[in-house]
């Protein structure tokens, strides 16, 4: 369609969304010499009543919402049976576009997004919408980053008798999906409160609190995983934000915010709080007797499997262990190294490609031969990654707390920097310096985040010279 003209007005120019249900694309409104997005049903659809009249309604819908953080809505309408509805145009990035762009972001930025998109969701709320699908995709940023939230396409009315979807109709994004809504339940308010959450999580992150490969993966863990908490993810989290995140992501709808005012009005005191702060930033580590006393109800959720507790337990033992040795320091680097600590290459993680890297050529980063090694893909737009970075795994065996990593190389002058985590495949933190590799690199492990079993050396930027990257041997270190 890119070339064609709608309403006799608006020139299609080019493709800048693509959905299961529609397509945006960027035209010129030729009556008022502007920009505008015009959201197309796709054609496979115009023959169902159900999808039309939800098309229909989210223009109805969104047409009464008239916020700074919501994108209006200027016109719908029909051609050759064709729906589209006309918004205005938001030149710049989505959030999620911000967040692989940047890996994370700071709290304040967090803090601030947040706060629009709870203020956005909000305000629909009391006009009796909830949005159902929140997920940084649906938050486009201006060039003022000033946050607006789109894509009302399955809103549903807080009245159920006037929603098109009924309850046992699972709708959404599987990595932002409350449990109820995954389940089929009955969703309100709250749900969009749990999604908000998550991307939250994200923002300060940037990981979503569980990945995985399929929707249903994914969903049974939002239904049946207790959610990693963002301080094991980084440890300069002030408490207050991260209790929010706890609280906004709990299983119970009942147990989160009651409104997503009220989330928005905590967001609002832990930047007031930032605020009050050395430059506006906060870092602190979680004292272990305070971690210890979170209100049980935060973690609890039935029949919970056996292996994940095990799972759990073992991390949180590890985190106290740690933070107990440190005596409430944070960020400084260990004062000696000690014995060595056996690591063992047991595959790649590469979570923002399909999910795999040579995993079998893992062993041999630990196979103590120079000669052999774990490489990455050929990049052929080196040095960058085209995204945010991959990395080998590399096991400890047990929760162990390390204090100096060596990586040999025979291809130096690619960036990487150390993270760490207690559960394969889980959510990890930065525990060092990014640097660049040159042929023997020791990167100092910073003792903040206790003891982990999984190490990773995750890699930013390749060699200026070459579209791949070795990683011969790796030691570690303990403490002493």
């Amino acid at each position: 369609m890119v070339g064609e003209t709608v309403a006799e007005r608006y020139e299609l120019e080019e493709v800048v969304g693509h959905g299961g249900m529609s397509s945006v694309y960027r035209a010129h409104d030729s009556l008022l010499e502007r920009y505008v997005a015009l959201k197309v049903l796709h054609e496979q659809y115009n023959e169902d009543e159900d999808f039309v009249e939800r098309f229909k309604r989210e223009a109805r819908s969104v047409a009464q919402l008239q916020h700074p953080n919501i994108v209006t809505v200027i016109d719908r309408g029909e051609q050759d049976g064709r729906q589209y509805i006309v918004f205005e145009y938001i030149e710049g990035e989505n959030l999620k576009e911000l967040v692989v762009r940047k890996g994370h972001l700071g709290v304040r930025e967090a803090l601030e997004i947040a706060i629009e998109v709870a203020r956005a969701l909000g305000f629909a709320h009391e006009h009796g919408l909830v949005h159902r699908d929140v997920k940084p995709q649906n938050v486009l940023l201006n060039g003022d980053g000033r946050a607006k939230v789109t894509d009302f396409g399955i809103a549903r009315s807080l009245d159920v008798e006037q929603g098109v979807t009924q309850t046992g109709t699972v709708l959404g994004t599987s990595n932002y999906i409350a449990p109820e809504q995954a389940s089929g339940k009955h969703v309100d308010q709250h749900s969009d409160v749990y999604s908000l959450g998550v991307v939250l999580y994200e923002m300060l992150s940037g990981e979503v609190p569980f990945p995985g490969e399929s929707f249903v993966a994914v969903a049974l863990k939002h239904v049946n995983e207790p959610p990693p908490s963002v301080l094991d993810v980084r440890g300069d989290i002030p408490v207050r934000v991260a209790e929010a995140v706890d609280r906004a992501l709990e299983k119970d709808p009942t147990r989160r915010f009651p409104t997503m005012a009220a989330f928005a009005a905590e967001l609002e005191s832990c930047l007031a709080e930032l605020d009050r702060g050395k430059d506006g930033e906060v870092t602190m580590v979680v004292p272990a007797a305070q971690r210890l006393a979170r209100k049980p109800q935060q973690r609890s959720v039935p029949r919970l499997p056996l292996g994940i507790g095990v799972i759990a337990l073992l991390a949180i033992a590890g985190i106290v262990v740690g933070l107990l040795t440190l005596g409430g320091s944070k960020g400084h680097q260990n004062s000696s190294v000690g014995s060595p600590v056996s690591l063992t290459g047991v595959g790649a993680y590469d979570p923002y490609g399909d999910g795999t890297e040579h995993d079998s050529e893992a062993p041999k980063a630990t196979d103590g031969n120079l000669a052999t090694y774990w490489y990455t893909e050929d990049y052929h737009d080196a040095p960058s990654l085209g995204k945010p970075g991959v990395g080998i795994v590399l096991d400890a065996h047990a929760p162990t707390q390390v204090s100096r990593i060596i990586v040999r190389t025979d291809t130096a002058g690619f960036t990487a920097e150390i993270r760490a985590t207690n559960i394969l495949g889980g959510t990890s933190q930065q525990v060092s310096d990014r640097r660049v590799v040159t042929a023997r690199t020791a990167f100092d492990v910073r003792a903040s985040g206790g003891p982990k079993r999984y190490y990773i050396i995750w890699i930013t930027k390749l060699p200026p010279d070459s579209n791949f990257a070795h990683v011969n041997e790796v030691r570690a270190l303990g403490t002493s």
